[in-house]
């Protein structure tokens, strides 16, 4: 596996754990929108939490099998998309234990999640066009 491909893969176990942390934490109870995000899914808040970040583990995983470990051209806006969602993680738990003084589940894997999240930036932003290239190499085989 490429150094890519298991920084992908680390993002979405940091991911995992950071979902549990704000699970066992009851992020559900304590953020609004998590509340709000949690009683669209279900009017039990909690059964609402679960189910989406199953289902963000679960798609982050598929994105590690399928675009990423077998290189689609796709990979790299899939790789996007999870910086994306990392950042906003990364940064916006720091962000609100620090407006609220206090803990806040999720915190301590944002963390870890940010580091990760950055080293896979690094690697689209200075390796973008070897990606691109072998996206467009992979896309132009696959045609034949």
């Amino acid at each position: 596996m490429t150094r890519f491909q298991w920084t992908f893969l680390a993002l979405v176990v940091v991911q995992a754990a950071h979902s549990l942390e704000e699970y066992m934490g009851r992020l559900f109870d304590v953020f609004a929108p998590a509340r709000l995000v949690s009683g669209l899914v279900s009017a039990n808040l909690e059964t609402g939490f679960i189910v989406i970040n199953v289902s963000i583990v679960a798609f982050g995983l598929w994105c590690f099998l399928w675009p990423v470990r077998r290189q689609w051209p796709s990979a790299v806006a899939v790789a996007w998309f999870w910086v994306v969602l990392g950042l906003v993680n990364g940064i916006g738990h720091p962000v609100l234990s620090v407006s609220r003084r206090s803990y806040t589940p999720g915190v301590a894997t944002a963390l870890v999640l940010l580091l990760i999240t950055a080293f896979l930036l690094l690697q689209l932003v200075t390796r973008g066009r070897s990606f691109t290239a072998a996206g467009e190499e992979i896309a132009r085989s696959s045609r034949r």
